[in-house]
């Protein structure tokens, strides 16, 4: 067996999970803006992001896996867990063991969803662009494959696309708002606007 192979598994398990995690990332603020909503059913929305995370679960633990078995560079469960216990790039790996740990918690307390008061799930989930942020820092900054131009370009795309998705999210929410607060402080005073009623026919 050719000696690099884990090390390629590693890389292209980890290419793999930053891809699977920014779709993800992107099919999420695409729910919470309701953009979706009129391409699907909720529930073939919200089983395709999970299947996303899933996946992406998965791809990370094929990217761990690879790295302990490979031989190149020496890594152990201590260095693959705790942050800057590599030797090698500690801040680089760093960046990445952070992003695995945002990534266990938003998937276990979103199997656990109904389970969890509302208020919890909804701020551990919002952490997802967090997630996102370290993992393509820990790839560019660790990965060896920042010299590829595609692989830059992928970068750079995912970048933008999850920045435009994030300002639409937000302007949406803005937009969302309960009105309510709105009309108490704009709806006029009792009896104002309102044609008085001549005193004699109070009287009768």
């Amino acid at each position: 067996m050719n000696e690099q192979v884990w090390w390629f598994v590693a890389r292209s398990g980890g290419i793999v999970a930053w891809a699977l995690i920014t779709i993800s990332v992107c099919w999420g603020l695409l729910l919470s803006t309701k953009a979706a909503s009129k391409a699907a059913q909720p529930k073939q929305i919200l089983d395709l992001h999970r299947f996303l995370g899933g996946l992406s679960v998965t791809f990370t633990g094929i990217h761990l896996g690879g790295l302990v078995a490979d031989s190149y560079v020496e890594f152990g469960w201590l260095e693959i867990l705790v942050p800057w216990a590599s030797a090698w790039r500690p801040t680089a790996v760093a960046w990445g063991v952070v992003a695995f740990y945002l990534l266990v918690a938003v998937e276990v307390t979103s199997l656990f969803m109904k389970r969890l008061p509302k208020p919890v799930w909804r701020h551990v989930h919002r952490t997802s662009l967090g997630l996102y942020v370290f993992a393509t820092v820990h790839g560019l900054q660790a990965g060896t494959d920042t010299g590829n131009q595609w692989y830059q370009m992928a970068m750079l795309a995912s970048i933008n696309v999850v920045a435009f998705l994030t300002v639409i999210m937000i302007l949406a929410r803005r937009r969302q708002r309960p009105r309510s607060n709105i009309d108490t402080t704009a709806r006029p005073a009792a009896g104002v606007g309102q044609t008085s009623r001549p005193l004699s026919s109070a009287s009768n």
